[in-house]
């Protein structure tokens, strides 16, 4: 009986030294009724579910004091920097980065924008995320990612040209013959690009310069092309003449401003507005001072009224 009872007793020992006793300190009583609660109920847990309740607990207080206090961008990078040495210590640094096709853009604002810096690992580097980074730059028209390992970045771009000046809202910008805006200001290297004006006018440049081309009498005298209504364009000339030309039928209207021109001198007369718009007539409107001095000279041979006394 005694050995039985030692036995019982023993055992009843045994269970209460493994249940794990944890004395709830006194300021819980001051948090929230569901934090005290939760936290009351995980020191009542066996100490292996305890202990894993707890770091779950204290992992979702950190990731929301994380989220709440903005630390976040600050802890995502903390994690990757911790990633990618782990990665470099085992060989995967970027040693070597091969680039070509850069021009206005620097080497330096390249690897910058593709995340290549000298923490990096070509493990972890996202060559998509960093081809869609480099597309984002307006002067980069295609890109290239490719990774050779173990230590290899091999980096190709396309450059969009600066095509022209686009005069909107009394703003000019750079374009590319896509339309792209490359610069919201102008260097003094693209005064000599030709301008166009208005609304569209960047998207519609490129067709219509290139027709204007065609007619270098002209190309040569021009000062800006624009767009009126997104249908048609007017040309203003140097010596600010305006020239209307019609919706469609640009080059036959061209045509028959460069024969008036070879024949009457027309761009060369004191000449306010050409009107090209219809095509079996050209109007002309002359210049204030020329249609004054018109006037004026009529008046001169108007015959005077006289009579016998």
């Amino acid at each position: 009986m005694r050995a039985a009872g030692d036995e019982t007793g023993q055992a009843r020992g045994g269970r209460n030294r493994r249940r794990l006793r944890v004395r709830v300190p006194a300021w819980l009583g001051r948090l929230r009724p569901q934090t005290a609660s939760a936290l009351a109920w995980i020191a009542r847990l066996p100490p292996g579910v305890g202990i894993a309740a707890s770091a779950l607990l204290l992992a979702s207080a950190l990731g929301y004091g994380i989220v709440k206090g903005g630390h976040l961008p600050a802890a995502l990078d903390w994690a990757k920097d911790v990633r990618d040495a782990a990665a470099n210590s085992l060989g995967f640094r970027i040693d070597a980065v091969s680039l070509s096709g850069e021009k206005e853009i620097s080497r330096e604002e390249i690897l910058t924008i593709a995340g290549v810096t000298g923490r990096a690992s070509l493990l972890f580097l996202d060559a998509d995320a960093a081809r869609a980074r480099l597309m984002a730059n307006p002067w980069i028209a295609d890109a290239a990612v490719l990774k050779l390992y173990p230590d290899r970045l091999q980096i190709t771009i396309k450059e969009r040209q600066a095509f022209a000046l686009w005069q909107k809202d009394h703003h000019v910008n750079v374009i590319a013959a896509d339309g792209t805006v490359l610069e919201a200001f102008v260097e003094r290297r693209y005064i000599s690009l030709p301008l166009v004006v208005g609304k569209g006018a960047e998207h519609q440049a490129k067709d219509f310069l290139a027709v204007i081309d065609r007619y270098p009498q002209i190309r040569g005298q021009l000062r800006a092309s624009i767009l009126v209504a997104q249908r048609r364009w007017n040309l203003r000339l140097q010596n600010g003449m305006d020239v209307e030309l019609p919706e469609t039928g640009v080059a036959p209207a061209l045509d028959r401003l460069v024969a008036l021109d070879r024949d009457k001198k027309l761009l060369s007369r004191d000449i306010a507005l050409v009107d090209l718009r219809l095509p079996d007539r050209v109007t002309v409107r002359l210049s204030d001072a020329a249609a004054q001095a018109r006037e004026d000279a009529l008046k001169d041979h108007k015959p005077k009224k006289g009579g016998s006394a």
